[in-house]
């Protein structure tokens, strides 16, 4: 096809196909003149997961093409591209115990928050590497709601940790081992962004619904 139907079905731009072209982000067509070059169906798919990287996990640049330079290479593995992936997406905390300025109480209250997520990690047995970005937000949580009030136990967490793996279970054993790798980054990309909102807003209305059930009969101004 030429760069102008495969602008029609990307939905993109001539213009932002030629950039992604020149920043390495997809692979020049195969020239069939001076200034002309047919594309394919791996330029279109190719286009739909830098589309993606950009628009769901408004990625920069930079952290796109170092994706898409692990999908291109069939020496590295399935789990290190969805963790090349999954760190590139974050998400990313300003750590108050890695800045010298930081007031000491924050910083000693993250440094015990985050020696309780390493402990977390290992009584559940998860494979998780020191520099999972999820790590610090997890630890952020942790200092949020101890300085609430709300002290963190592992009978607390137990709910939400059967719950995250359950989900984690399902998405990763949806991508077929033989899948195209940058489809399963795609899939990865839609769990990891999309499929968070979801859970989000089920949780929510599960919420409503359990208040409903326990106090609503009781309750005369309860929502309708």
């Amino acid at each position: 096809m030429k760069i102008s139907e495969l602008s029609d079905r990307s939905g993109l731009t001539i213009q932002t196909i030629k950039y992604y072209i020149r920043e390495g982000l997809l692979p020049k067509g195969t020239a069939t003149g001076a200034t002309r070059a047919e594309y394919d169906e791996r330029h279109l798919e190719r286009l739909r997961l830098v589309r993606a990287l950009r628009e769901v996990g408004d990625l920069p640049v930079a952290a796109i093409r170092r994706i898409v330079a692990a999908v291109d290479d069939e020496d590295v593995g399935m789990h290190r591209l969805f963790g090349i992936t999954q760190y590139a997406i974050g998400p990313h905390v300003d750590a108050p115990d890695q800045d010298p300025a930081a007031p000491e109480d924050l910083a000693a209250q993250w440094r015990a928050a985050r020696r309780d997520v390493d402990a977390l990690i290992r009584e559940l047995g998860w494979q998780v590497t020191d520099r999972a970005p999820a790590r610090d937000l997890l630890a952020q949580t942790f200092v949020a709601l101890r300085r609430l009030g709300f002290p963190v136990t592992p009978e607390d967490l137990l709910p939400y940790t059967r719950a995250a793996a359950a989900v984690a279970e399902h998405e990763i054993g949806s991508v077929a081992a033989d899948a195209p790798r940058g489809r399963a980054v795609h899939a990865m990309l839609v769990s990891a962004v999309l499929y968070e909102q979801v859970l989000t807003a089920l949780h929510r209305l599960a919420q409503e619904d359990a208040s409903a059930r326990r106090f609503g009969a009781d309750d005369p101004g309860a929502i309708n």
